[in-house]
């Protein structure tokens, strides 16, 4: 059976302004979100490698301590896609959400700035990211 075009002229206009207008689209590149309430930081690491992931971890809880930030979420995922050819998993390291704590604790620079890692509540991401506590210094 072939499917029609059932599209109407103004459905075609409305999609085509959409596209055109990117406003209302998250720009999800963005890696700086706050929580001014808790000075919290955000960052999602899906699309990173493993290695690309634990640099930019490095980085962030060094700026985050540094600029006195409370807490960091980080959005990890929760491997369910990912196997052993994908960039999320490794043979010894496992995938981001089991691999980021390891790195973390195994990093003297770092872990002496962490007071515990956690999972966030569910509406904050729950088994797919991590919730990290700063020291206060």
């Amino acid at each position: 059976m072939k499917k029609k075009d059932t599209l109407s002229q103004k459905d075609k206009e409305d999609w085509k302004n959409f596209l055109e207008d990117t406003s209302r689209v998250p720009d999800k590149d963005k890696t700086l979100q706050i929580n001014s309430s808790t000075r919290k930081f955000r960052f999602d690491l899906h699309g990173l490698t493993l290695d690309e992931a634990n640099k930019k971890v490095k980085d962030i809880i060094k700026s985050c301590s540094e600029k006195n930030y409370k807490e960091i979420l980080l959005i990890t995922g929760k491997g369910l896609h990912s196997n052993h050819d994908d960039v999320y998993k490794s043979m010894d390291l496992s995938k981001l959400r089991y691999s980021v704590p390891e790195f973390i604790n195994s990093n003297p620079e770092i872990s002496k700035l962490i007071s515990s890692i956690i999972n966030p509540p569910q509406k904050e991401g729950g088994e797919g990211a991590l919730l990290i506590k700063l020291k206060e210094l």
